[in-house]
């Protein structure tokens, strides 16, 4: 078990932020499409934690994790971290029946473009998600790695969100708990699947 430190930084020009990562030595480790399922029981009780199951395609593995929003003060990108217990699993759709067999629910499934900058033990994400903009994760062991990081490229702090997707979500008026299915090539609203 860890605790990831991670800011998003919205409303961000890719271009640029990849010619700065360039610049300052970062690595480009490639293009990835996830395909992810997160599940919950019956009746949403992980979310009432701020909790979720995943199960995550990552293209050259399979990642299924149990994470929490830490320090939960709104959905307004303000909470203190993650918490994430992760293992890798051997088949995607195999280990979404087994979590099904044991009375988890599908909440939804999504995808999303990411494509992925290092620098030391910092990652940097450019993530894409059906009808969001582009935005910068930032991720490292510490918040103090994490701050440095956005100085490197000119960000403030005042500028970091502190929230999940399903908060950016929201905050563009879509509620992610009313879909099933979240892809870049269909949205189904729970109920009409």
């Amino acid at each position: 078990m860890h605790h990831e430190f991670e800011v998003k930084i919205l409303n961000i020009d890719a271009a640029k932020i990849e010619e700065k990562l360039k610049k300052l030595g970062a690595v480009k480790e490639g293009d990835y499409l996830y395909r992810s399922c997160a599940f919950d029981y019956p009746g949403f009780t992980l979310d009432k934690q701020a909790a979720w199951v995943r199960v995550r395609d990552e293209g050259n593995k399979v990642m299924m994790a149990y994470k929490r929003r830490l320090g939960v003060k709104s959905n307004k990108g303000d909470d203190d971290g993650t918490e994430e217990v992760e293992v890798e699993v051997s088949d995607f759709e195999t280990t979404k029946h087994f979590l099904m067999k044991i009375g988890m629910i599908v909440k939804f499934e999504q995808e999303k473009k990411r494509t992925r900058w290092k620098k030391g033990d910092v990652e940097f994400d450019l993530d894409t998600w059906p009808k969001l903009k582009t935005y910068l994760e930032i991720e490292s062991a510490s918040d103090k790695k994490v701050y440095e990081a956005m100085s490197w490229l000119g960000i403030d702090k005042k500028g970091a969100f502190l929230c999940s997707t399903t908060q950016i979500y929201e905050m563009n008026g879509i509620r992610d708990k009313d879909y099933i299915s979240m892809t870049f090539d269909e949205w189904v609203k729970r109920g009409n699947e």
